[in-house]
């Protein structure tokens, strides 16, 4: 059971590096969808990539792992008002797009649960 412990922090801390890195390496889609009454989006990008790669980093020692999990959690449900935006702006959209906008609204619940999961495991 510890090796299946790791390997879940492990892949959600690799989600969250990528993701994180993504942030700052090709800031523009997640700019896009930052909702539009938040102030300095470019700002709040860079702020949630490196809050992204804290969380990963501190998701991968058993010490601080507990804590990353509700971090890597409050981290999830904080950035889905950018999920919520994108939805928004996908009606004018082509289908393929509209189809990822709106399947990343149901995908936040269950890596809300897998971030908790990994923290309750520790």
């Amino acid at each position: 059971m510890p090796a299946r412990r790791n390997v879940r922090a492990v892949l959600l801390a690799a989600l969250l590096a990528t993701s994180g890195t993504l942030h700052f390496t090709s800031p523009r889609p997640f700019v896009r969808i930052v909702p539009k009454r938040l102030p300095r989006p470019d700002a709040l990008v860079a702020v949630s990539g490196a809050a992204e790669l804290a969380c990963a980093a501190a998701l991968l020692h058993p010490r601080t792992r507990r804590v990353a999990g509700r971090a890597t959690a409050l981290l999830f449900v904080a950035v889905f008002p950018a999920n919520v935006q994108m939805a928004y702006d996908a009606r004018r959209k082509p289908g393929w797009y509209r189809t990822i906008a709106f399947l990343r609204l149901p995908l936040q619940a269950p890596l809300v649960e897998w971030a908790l999961r990994v923290a309750r495991q520790g």
